[in-house]
């Protein structure tokens, strides 16, 4: 559902919720192109300071633009910045919600700012801010 400019208020919020899988990570290290043995290496990963597998930060940060552009403000917005800060890692297996929350509306602009959260377990894992581009209802 479209929730155009004028039906947006500060403080609204929607989240997203997905486990994240073997497949997933596979899928995106091909998609991507991002092959760091972090990711899908095993051997590798368990000898490091994370003693194993991480998932990939910008899968994580990919459920903020599902929340973005299917629920909060929704089909028809457009992504027009994204700053990511990722707290936490996150592994194969951990359920992942992707929360965003209006910050600021600029009207004149048709922009909305949004804080950007994911969490695992009740922990912030990602936190950043984005600005969207938002339709008026005709």
């Amino acid at each position: 559902m479209t929730r155009f400019l004028n039906q947006i208020v500060v403080g609204d919020s929607d989240e997203f919720r997905k486990t994240l899988t073997e497949t997933d990570v596979v899928l995106f290290a091909g998609l991507s192109g991002d092959n760091n043995p972090m990711h899908i290496d095993e051997e590798f990963a368990s000898q490091t300071q994370f003693a194993g597998r991480i998932a990939h930060g910008m899968l994580t940060a990919s459920l903020i633009s599902t929340v973005i552009g299917t629920k909060l403000p929704g089909p028809g917005c457009i992504y027009m910045g994204q700053n990511l800060r990722f707290v936490k890692p996150v592994r194969i297996g951990d359920t992942v919600t992707a929360r965003v929350t209006v910050l600021e509306i600029q009207l004149e602009k048709q922009r909305v700012k949004l804080l950007t959260e994911c969490w695992v377990k009740g922990e912030v894992v990602l936190t950043g801010d984005a600005l969207v581009w938002v339709p008026k209802q005709k």
